[in-house]
């Protein structure tokens, strides 16, 4: 019997609309765009939705994607100031909290001589997507001892409006001069500073160790190997620390949006979870381990990446996505009192052959949330954007059938075909682990997915529903559809 639509029912489906499992929708890699020569970094100013700032490493330079073409002419050229090659370069940017009303952003690079050094610029006055390059004021230089492990990463905290450093342990293996536990050095540690208190900078009177002879007051956590990228959960304030490990194992510290600071995250006492130095023996006590280990049979470099806050994926709300450089592995976990749940790869689903990413080297995050990747070898900036069934629907003419079809869903897969008489809003079904775009979605029916991912459902559209807006969904274990909204002829 072919089913019968609209039966004016608006009630949701008993077993469907609950809450309670974490839904697992699928993501793909977006490619948004390419040419680029060695991008290292994303980001966005606060609240800007039309441009995507992009930093080259090796060029010294920071692009801008706006309205998703990269303009020829770069935001700023720091490329005669900076070193280049291996992990040096141009390797940070954020954006001033007040960016729209004072013009401020600031750049992490390695000089020439490769010490590393913070510097702030202003806006060009003029032409916003232009810095103006005579404006660069050093805030703080810090002398590299080695080539390697310089951090690089810059961010504002979004509850406390102070700028966050991430500092390497200056090089050479195993941390020969015990520098990230060494209080008297800034090399190895999480820095925080006020860029608004003072000339070159300001102190925040929280930070942990103001007045400990035994620290440096710019110091806000301590005990890392090479912080290559963090960042903050910008609805909670709880920080996420990629820390790249040495010959082991590879590990992300987190620390959450309330925390006063002064973590030691055990390098090089620990590597992970595992004793370093000593090899055996050593005491963990008053140590804050990682929420997370990998070992390098899985792979050799974690980037630290984003907690998903955007509004495309509703089923990713809370996950954070991290990758490994050398493998170009793609990971999610979720935080759930302090530990890390629902570990998922997905790897499969964001770099699916060796055409795709061949190196991530950072994650960054627009003004909306969404989350992106940056592939260093490769050139490209890619998007994380849900993996959708692709829905069709034939004109709903009243008094006659209606195919809605499905493609790109698995083959063999019960997909499920829902309508709203009410519009678009968002219902999490428990059975399927997605969320419905729709308001008061109700079940027309269901059909099996062929082998070549496509499924039909065929019904009647009532004679006397001619003149009602429908939005009509599909949906599958773990995925959705686009939303097709007609009007009943």
């Amino acid at each position: 019997m072919t089913p019968r639509l609209f039966p004016y029912c608006t009630c949701l489906l008993a077993g469907l609309a609950l809450a309670g499992a974490s839904p697992a929708q699928r993501v793909a890699a977006e490619l948004v765009t390419s040419g680029l020569n060695r991008p290292l970094f994303v980001t966005t100013p606060p609240g800007d939705t039309e441009r995507l700032f992009i930093l080259e490493q090796d060029t010294g330079l920071v692009r801008i994607v706006k309205d998703g073409v990269l303009l020829p002419a770069p935001f700023l050229d720091v490329g005669a100031l900076a070193s280049a090659g291996g992990e040096r370069g141009l390797l940070g940017l954020a954006f001033h909290p007040q960016y729209a009303q004072n013009g401020h952003f600031y750049i992490n690079f390695t000089a020439n001589n490769g010490d590393t050094v913070v510097a702030r610029y202003l806006v060009s006055a003029t032409d916003p997507d232009q810095a103006d390059a005579g404006s660069g004021r050093v805030l703080l230089t810090i002398a590299q001892p080695y080539a390697n492990h310089n951090g690089g990463m810059l961010a504002f905290g979004p509850n406390d409006g102070y700028l966050y450093i991430g500092m390497g342990d200056g090089g050479g293996a195993g941390d020969p001069f015990n520098r990230a536990q060494n209080g008297d050095e800034l090399l190895g540690k999480m820095l925080r500073i006020d860029v608004d208190a003072a000339v070159p900078y300001g102190i925040p009177s929280g930070n942990p160790f103001v007045g400990d002879p035994g620290f440096r007051d710019e110091i806000w956590a301590y005990g890392l190997r090479n912080p290559w990228r963090f960042s903050f959960d910008r609805q909670t304030g709880d920080l996420y620390i990629g820390d790249v490990g040495q010959y082991e194992w590879e590990e992300i510290d987190y620390q959450p949006g309330g925390s006063a600071g002064g973590e030691n995250y055990g390098w090089r006492l620990t590597e992970g979870l595992h004793c370093f130095n000593p090899p055996t023996g050593c005491n963990p006590g008053g140590l804050t381990l990682p929420v997370h280990e990998y070992g390098h049979g899985v792979g050799q470099c974690v980037i630290g990446g984003h907690v998903y806050r955007g509004t495309a994926i509703p089923g990713m709300q809370g996950l954070y996505f991290f990758a490994d450089y050398t493998r170009a592995r793609v990971w999610s976990f979720r935080i759930k009192n302090g530990t890390a749940s629902e570990l998922r790869e997905r790897t499969a689903e964001l770099n699916p052959g060796a055409a795709n990413l061949e190196r991530i080297s950072s994650f960054g995050e627009d003004a909306s949330g969404e989350i992106y990747m940056t592939d260093l070898f490769g050139g490209k900036l890619y998007r994380i954007a849900p993996d959708l069934v692709a829905l069709t629907l034939s004109p709903l003419i009243a008094g006659q059938s209606v195919t809605a079809g499905a493609a790109r869903a698995t083959p063999g897969a019960s997909v499920l075909f829902f309508y709203s008489l009410t519009g678009t809003g968002l219902t999490r079904l428990l059975q399927q682990q997605v969320y419905l775009g729709l308001d008061r979605p109700v079940l027309a029916g269901s059909a099996v997915a062929g082998l070549d991912g496509r499924a039909a459902l065929v019904a009647t559209v009532p004679a006397q529903a001619a003149g009602l807006d429908v939005w009509v969904q599909a949906a599958e274990l773990g995925n959705t559809s686009n939303v097709v909204a007609q009007t009943v002829q």
